[in-house]
């Protein structure tokens, strides 16, 4: 829910590559389905560089609480990866969680830039988007939960799972871990076949 009354911030990240860990965080909340009436929500905290999953939280609601518990691994994370702390940037979608005055302290508190996307388009938070997907349909949805303690044990098994095991084509199919903590350079090897343009008439209302 993003039409609230907390500062919105500017996409600080358009057209940028990162090229070291800890550069660039990008944020988000995905639902989890568990049972035909129940959804659990999942928040992430992943680095745009080695697309490794730093923060982690899950609850039964989307009270901002559980993005600041994600967001608080995440920082402690740091602490484990020594010489790459600044300059670091902090991307989510303009939701009320992201835009609180708990969690926007939390990123100043810890020197973090604040960048937030700008429209309602998927790809202008795209890495955080397909963490999501792979995530829910590659891992959690083969297996039952039915509390969110369950939920919680599983989600950290499914991480490490994710972070150490995973190979990823957009960094040289090697795992987010590897990456992350031996900062190799990687290659993209998938292609975009998005077209930017479109087939619209300029001149037509």
């Amino acid at each position: 829910m993003s039409h609230h009354w907390f500062r919105k911030y500017p996409n600080l990240i358009v057209n940028i590559v990162p090229i070291r860990r800890n550069q660039i965080w990008v944020s988000d909340i995905t639902y989890w389905k568990i049972n035909e009436d129940k959804h659990l929500y999942i928040s992430l905290v992943t680095d745009a560089y080695s697309k490794k999953i730093v923060g982690y939280y899950v609850a039964d609601n989307l009270e901002a609480v559980g993005c600041i518990k994600a967001l608080q691994m995440a920082v402690m994370s740091l602490r484990q990866v020594p010489g790459s702390r600044l300059p670091l940037c902090h991307h989510s979608d303009r939701g009320i969680q992201y835009c609180s005055n708990q969690y926007v302290k939390l990123l100043q508190d810890n020197n973090i830039d604040i960048s937030m996307t700008e429209s309602g388009d998927p790809r202008d938070n795209a890495i955080a988007e397909r963490i999501n997907g792979i995530l829910k349909n590659e891992y959690l949805s083969a297996y039952q939960v039915s509390s969110v303690r369950e939920a919680s044990a599983l989600l950290h098994d499914v991480v490490e799972l994710y972070n150490n095991d995973r190979p990823h084509m957009s960094i040289s199919n090697l795992s987010p871990d590897f990456v992350h903590h031996n900062q190799v350079q990687t290659t993209r090897l998938w292609k975009n076949h998005y077209l930017k343009k479109t087939n619209v008439n300029e001149k037509q209302d």
